[in-house]
C-alpha cells in the first residue's frame, strides 16, 4: 500500500511536464506533439487552459499563445471563443486547405522539384486509380463523367482545363475510398496548378496537347468503370508522365525506359 501507485504515473496531471527553456514557443509546440502522437491528445481533445498549460511547461503564457497560434495556422489546433464546455482550444482533424498551403509554398520554393511531385502523383495515383477500378462509387464516378464532358467543352480555356483536370483526378482519389489519398491528391494539384497552367500558356501546340489528354483522360475512366486495377494504373503512370514531359520538359516514359 505504501509503494507509488503505477497508475498515478499515467493520470492526466503527469501529462504536461515542465520543458527545458529555449524558444519557448517551439518547445510547447513539441509537447503538444509529443501527446499527439503517443495518444494523450486526439482530435476533439480541449488543451488546458492557458495558464494551466504555462504553469504545467514552465513557460511564459507568451509562448503558450504563440504555440497554439502556430498551430492553428497549420489546422492541428482550433480555437473556440466564449465560455462553457465548447469554449477554448482543441485539438482538429488535419483540412485539407492548411496540407494544400504547406505544399504550395514549399513547391513555390523549389524545395519540392517538379520530379519530385511527378513521381510522389505516379506512386499516390496510380494506387487510387487501381482502388477506384475495385469499388463501385457511383457518385464518384458520376463526378469523373462530369468533369470529363467540362473538358470536351469546345473553346474550353487552359484556365478551365485545368480545372476539369484537377476534379477528374481528385474524383479518382475520392472513388479509392481513401480519405488521405483525396487529400493528399488534392494537395498536390492545388499546388501545381499555377506551374501547371503557366506550362500550358507556354505550349504552342495547345489544342493538340489537349486533346491528347482528353484521350488519356477517357481511357483511364474506361479502364477504372471496366474494373481492369492493372489497366487503370498503368495509363495513370503513363498520362501523368507523358504530360510532364510536354509542359515542364521532364524525362518522357520512353526515355526513361
Amino acid at each position: 500500500r505504501g509503494g507509488a501507485d503505477p497508475m498515478a504515473e499515467n493520470a492526466p496531471d503527469s501529462l504536461w511536464q515542465p520543458v527545458q527553456k529555449a524558444r519557448a514557443h517551439e518547445l510547447v509546440i513539441e509537447a503538444i506533439e509529443d501527446r499527439i502522437l503517443s495518444g494523450a491528445l486526439q482530435v476533439g481533445d480541449a488543451l488546458p487552459p492557458e495558464r494551466e498549460l504555462s504553469t504545467s511547461l514552465e513557460v511564459s503564457r507568451a509562448g503558450v499563445r504563440e504555440a497554439v497560434r502556430v498551430l492553428e495556422a497549420q489546422g492541428v489546433l482550433r480555437s473556440q471563443p466564449g465560455a462553457g464546455a465548447t469554449a477554448g482550444t482543441f485539438v482538429a482533424a488535419l483540412p485539407r486547405d492548411a496540407l494544400t498551403r504547406f505544399l504550395r509554398l514549399h513547391v513555390a520554393l523549389s524545395n519540392f522539384t517538379i520530379q519530385d511531385v511527378t513521381d510522389a502523383r505516379v506512386v499516390l495515383e496510380r494506387a487510387s486509380a487501381a482502388s477506384a477500378s475495385r469499388r463501385h462509387d457511383d457518385t464518384a464516378r458520376s463526378r469523373m463523367v462530369e468533369a470529363l464532358d467540362r473538358m470536351d467543352q469546345p473553346h474550353s480555356s487552359r484556365d478551365s482545363f485545368n480545372e476539369a483536370d484537377t476534379q477528374f483526378h481528385l474524383a479518382i482519389a475520392e472513388a479509392s475510398g481513401s480519405a488521405l489519398s483525396a487529400a493528399l491528391t488534392a494537395a498536390i494539384r492545388s499546388a501545381m496548378k499555377v506551374p501547371i497552367l503557366r506550362a500550358a500558356e507556354r505550349t504552342e501546340e495547345w489544342p493538340d496537347e489537349a486533346q491528347r489528354l482528353r484521350r488519356e483522360h477517357r481511357a483511364i475512366y474506361a479502364a477504372i468503370d471496366e474494373g481492369n486495377p492493372a489497366r487503370a494504373a498503368d495509363l495513370t503512370e503513363a498520362h501523368i508522365r507523358r504530360a510532364a514531359s510536354v509542359l515542364f520538359g521532364l524525362e518522357s516514359p520512353d526515355s526513361r525506359a
